[in-house]
């Protein structure tokens, strides 16, 4: 209950010392309202009139040695201090093996890979080696990449080994831990998976890391967009494969909708051993609120789309319709449901010959929920998406239930057909397919539990090699977008003048080019950063240089994740960069114009570097060289070419000794050795820019190092903490600060209250552009945060719920189809005979009860329905069997004392063909025989073993019957087992096909059902499962019929009936 307290207050609402201009004291009028909650006494000094103000205060160094204290004290008192204690072990392990390691030669060092191997076969474990090993990669990586592992590094290995994740700030070098868990769990020989986030950085970490995997006799294997599968089989087959967790899921989708065995490109049977996933918080739980599908062209409602967008125009929010943006659904009013019937000149919206109401919906979805240059771009005609964690754009997805078509019908572009799944996993289910999975990342602590939880992985923070002193500004709180957005651009614009480097981190490519006009009005250079092809294409070079002196980079979520910003630039990306300057316009004609639409840029504010007389006179020497090339030989590049030439050029620089190059061009002097002049120009060019960035870099720690500013609070705090961690790496000062608006989008969105700060800042002051900080106001916006984190924290706990009951489902589907598909043609046909039995079965006891005397049971359907499966197959002698006759042959079984299973046939009717002969069939027909007798489904009577013999018989004879006709026909064995796996594959993806829709519509559907009081998961799970066991009979039933059917008429059936 509010407290009314008639009093003067002086409440200051500070800048951050270094920027403040005044103090602002606001005078509070009497009878104002203070909540409790909201601002306790210890965060407000009030004074009383006429009275001693009742303060109390702390000495700030007094505060530090207390929060010191109480740091060091939870540090000793964590699991987590004493696990890491307890790996130092392994750290005195492996440093104790170091003098000795040193002393080994290239070919030595190489050597211990095969010795490590002939270790493992002699009954070692990976445990006894692993100290080694770890030694083994440390000098490895010394000798090829110039870093040495740190010991916090070894222990980042080996919890990646351990399968647990591996937390380490941003900065400390997971790149590099990587090669540990990796290369010790290769020397198995089964396979490594090294994921990442990007292709860019999957192909990054296989030519950087890999050089240390080669070295040590290693083979690496990198997946990327737009290889084939021939190239994608062999890099699945070595023995480090670096990929991104997208291709991987897909690789595996695509796998198991291969026809032949031909098409597979993972390690089969066994394509998953160990992965290590690096941002695997991002992987597993940002990403896994999406699960990943291949869909398959459906119904063709295209023309109904563009209707549907020009009703969702007149229909308004509010009288027409509700919305709620937390979970992005829509609700007709009667009002609206009306006005949508008349303007679509239907009686009813949910008429199901003429359905008019998905389209409707989806059509006010589009309008509401998906905003152009937010969720999505329009480029070359075609609505791509941007994913809303990375800020990239994602060319190959689209959205699934008719959004991307009514999304495409809004923007009045050509409208792609409507797509239904054919396959589909989720990143949780895919990632528990490995025996053993480990990750890194920056920030995982805060999600811990969840990790604990879906994948048994305990979450370790690795110590950071030096201490981390960034500081952490408090929060800024807005009543305005307005004042938020000025303040931003006031900070800016102070730390420019200052000189300090900023990165600004936004949540939409509007907000970041909405700033960057702020910005440009105000005739400060920046760089921008987000999914326009533009500004993404140099994505990897902005970011490496924004932590240079007077650099201001403005980016939206990407925020440049796996390339470190280092302090006074990265002299790698700067050397790259003049190297493109001096070459490019030579190389070739059409270099594009960076600047265009872009306003002044960052580049125009940094500091020239200076290259020596030496660098000079190599870059001078390699342009002539090019000069001649381009004109003499007639050679002209396209610029990415010239580009990638330059590209190589470096790469060579970085794999070659300077002896060898140096050799390289005098060999080839009458060749103009233009690559290898580039390469001897680089290492030039780059000695003067890592003179330079270190000088840079410590002008910029002594004014402080990067700020970093947060324009609003994401919907986790770890994704907070990975805009923090780009400031401050390792040990490097820096800072960060957060400034939202009560009007930013994850307030409007959970419909969170904030009327109660708004409404505070209005009382007390009549400029809501003023912000407001302190203790409370920070947990206040913590504590709507933590609510948010619940919220998807639900929702992936409920996709892996309802996931898991289809992981059984899938498995089980795909385990048969990879059994069909590399099994031999033994196996294969071993399936056709119990599919047949199990349709024989099926038959029987749908018309035959156990409990009940063989009179009540219906013999003449049964017989019809056996005919009606086995069409013109059936052996001639089976064709004139009667009703009357299986009755009196049924009835005299119940009273046989002893029968002769291996040549059991009903008595007075006739026998199967003999094709039962041999030792493999007779094993297969007992094998069904004991089958039949253990089968739980059956139901128990007095009549059981007459119902057991009767589906020996019929299924004997309808297996038998199948091999004489195939025998007699005279086909070829090899022909005859093609077809058998194509139909038995096309009938299983068929079904699996709409088995995946009907569970996608049912997940929707019993929701509804929690009205009733029935818990929807469980009401998921037993449909689900009766789907499931529907789909499975179907299957074998038309597979049964389709082989029947062909062989019947083969010339006919050219296409098979699925």
């Amino acid at each position: 209950m509010a407290t009314t307290m008639t009093t003067t207050a002086t409440i200051s609402f500070l800048r951050p010392p270094q920027l403040r201009r005044q103090n602002t004291t606001l005078a509070c009028p009497k009878n104002t309202c203070f909540s409790p909650s909201v601002f306790p006494p210890r965060v407000l000094h009030i004074r009383r009139c006429g009275s001693t103000p009742f303060t109390f205060t702390v000495s700030a160094s007094l505060k530090e040695k207390i929060g010191g204290i109480k740091k060091t004290w939870s540090g000793l008192s964590s699991l987590n201090y004493w696990v890491v204690k307890d790996y130092y072990r392994l750290v005195n392990s492996v440093n104790a093996f170091e003098p000795h390691i040193e002393k080994l030669s290239d070919e030595q060092l190489s050597a211990k890979t095969v010795e490590f191997r002939r270790r493992l076969r002699e009954g070692e474990t990976l445990a006894s080696i692993q100290a080694e090993a770890f030694a083994v990669v440390r000098e490895a990586a010394k000798r090829k990449l110039g870093m040495r592992h740190f010991d916090v590094q070894i222990i980042g290995g080996a919890v990646l080994h351990d399968g647990c994740i591996a937390e380490m700030k941003t900065g400390e070098g997971k790149t590099l831990v990587s090669t540990l868990g990796a290369y010790l769990n290769a020397l198995s020989g089964e396979g490594v998976h090294v994921v990442t986030v990007n292709d860019y950085l999957a192909q990054r970490d296989a030519e950087w890391m890999g050089r240390v995997h080669r070295f040590l006799g290693l083979s690496v294997g990198l997946i990327q967009r737009g290889m084939t599968p021939d190239e994608r089989r062999s890099n699945y087959k070595c023995d480090i494969t670096y990929t991104n967790n997208s291709e991987l899921g897909f690789d595996y989708l695509r796998d198991n909708l291969a026809a032949s065995s031909e098409q597979l490109v993972m390690r089969w049977p066994k394509p998953f051993h160990f992965a290590i996933v690096d941002e695997v918080d991002s992987v597993l739980i940002d990403e896994g609120r999406n699960p990943l599908l291949i869909s398959g062209e459906a119904s063709k409602d295209a023309a109904r789309y563009p209707v549907a967008a020009r009703v969702a125009e007149l229909l308004i929010q509010g009288p027409h319709y509700n919305v709620e943006l937390k979970d992005k659904s829509v609700e007709l009013t009667e009002g609206g449901i009306v006005l949508a019937e008349m303007a679509l000149e239907t009686n009813d919206l949910w008429d199901e010959n003429d359905p008019w109401a998905r389209f409707v919906m989806n059509a006010l979805k589009a309008k509401e929920f998906y905003k152009r240059d937010v969720e999505y771009i329009v480029r070359n005609g075609k609505a791509l998406i941007i994913n809303e964690l990375t800020g990239r754009v994602e060319e190959k997805r689209r959205w699934s239930e008719g959004i991307h078509q009514a999304v495409e019908a809004k923007e009045g572009l050509k409208i792609q057909a409507d797509s239904v799944v054919v396959a589909q996993i989720t990143y949780q289910s895919l990632f528990k397919l490995y025996p053993k999975l480990s990750g890194m990342t920056g920030t995982a602590k805060t999600e811990e539990k969840e990790f604990l939880k879906m994948f048994q992985m305990p979450v370790i923070e690795v110590p950071t090699n030096k201490s981390n002193i960034r500081k952490d500004l408090p929060i800024q709180a807005f009543a305005t977008a307005r004042g938020k957005w000025v303040y931003v651009q006031k900070e800016i614009e102070d730390m420019f003048r200052y000189g300090r480097p900023v990165l600004v981190g936004t949540t939409s490519v509007e907000n970041s080019e909405y700033l960057s006009a702020l910005l440009s009005e105000r005739g400060i250079p920046h760089n921008v950063l987000n999914a326009r092809p533009k500004y993404a294409a140099r994505e990897a070079e902005i970011i490496a240089q924004a932590g240079r002196k007077h650099a201001i980079t403005l980016s939206t979520n990407m925020a440049g994740r796996g390339t470190d910003i280092i302090l006074g630039g990265n002299p790698k990306m700067l050397a790259k960069e003049v190297l493109e300057d001096s070459l490019l316009s030579l190389l070739t004609q059409k270099v594009p114009d960076l600047e265009i639409d872009r306003g002044p840029t960052s580049k125009k504010a940094l500091s020239k570097v200076n290259v020596g007389p030496s660098s000079l006179g190599l870059l001078a020497k390699t342009a002539l060289m090019a000069k001649y090339v381009c004109k003499s030989e007639g050679k002209i590049w396209t610029y990415d070419e010239a580009r990638a030439m330059i590209s190589q050029s470096i790469e060579m620089s970085q794999s070659i000794d300077l002896a060898e190059l140096q050799k390289l061009v005098n060999e080839q002097s009458e060749m103009y050795p233009l690559g290898p002049s580039i390469s001897l120009a680089y290492l030039s060019v780059l000695k003067d820019c890592e003179t330079h960035s270190y000088n840079e870099g410590l002008e910029v720690k002594r004014l402080g190092g990067l700020h970093v500013i947060g324009t609003s609070l994401h919907e986790s705090r770890r994704i907070d903490n990975q805009l923090r961690g780009r400031a401050g790496r390792q040990g490097d000062p820096g800072s960060t600060r957060f400034m939202v608006s009560l009007q930013d989008e994850m307030f409007q969105k959970f419909n969170f209250d904030t009327e109660w700060a708004v409404k505070l800042i209005s009382r007390i002051t009549n400029d809501e552009d003023i912000p407001i900080e302190g203790h409370s106001i920070v947990k206040q916006l913590l504590s709507l945060q933590i609510n948010a984190e619940k919220y998807f924290f639900g929702i992936r706990k409920s996709l892996v719920e309802f996931d898991e009951v289809l992981e059984v489902q899938r498995k089980h589907v795909y385990d048969l189809r990879q059994l069909i598909l590399t099994g031999d043609s033994e196996s294969c046909s071993d399936h056709i005979f119990q599919y047949m039995q199990a349709v024989a079965d099926e038959i029987i006891l749908k018309h035959a009860n156990p409990k009940k005397h063989p009179s009540s049971w219906s013999l003449g359907k049964l017989l019809k329905e056996f005919s009606d499966v086995s069409g013109n197959v059936l052996s001639d002698s089976f064709t004139g069997v009667t009703e009357e006759a299986l009755q009196q042959s049924v009835a005299q079984l119940h009273n046989l004392k002893t029968i002769d299973i291996d040549n059991f046939h009903l008595p007075t009717l006739p026998k199967p063909p003999n094709v039962f002969r041999g030792i493999r069939m007779k094993s297969l027909a007992l094998k069904r025989w004991l089958t039949i007798c253990s089968d739980d489904s059956t139901k128990d009577g007095e009549f059981r073993s007459t119902v057991n013999l009767l589906c020996k018989y019929l299924g004997d004879f309808l297996i038998a019957s199948y091999l004489d006709y195939i025998q007699e026909s005279g086909y070829d064995s090899a022909y005859v087992k093609e077809i058998e796996r194509a139909v038995l594959v096309k009938t299983l993806d068929c079904f699996w096909r709409d088995h995946l829709v009907n569970m996608n519509r049912l997940s929707s559907a019993v929701n509804v059902r929690s009205f009733g009081h029935r818990n929807p998961l469980e009401e998921y799970k037993i449909d689900g499962c009766r789907f499931f066991i529907s789909m499975l009979s179907a299957t074998r039933r038309v597979t049964v019929e389709s082989l029947f059917r062909y062989w019947s008429s083969p010339m006919e059936s050219q296409e098979l009936y699925v």
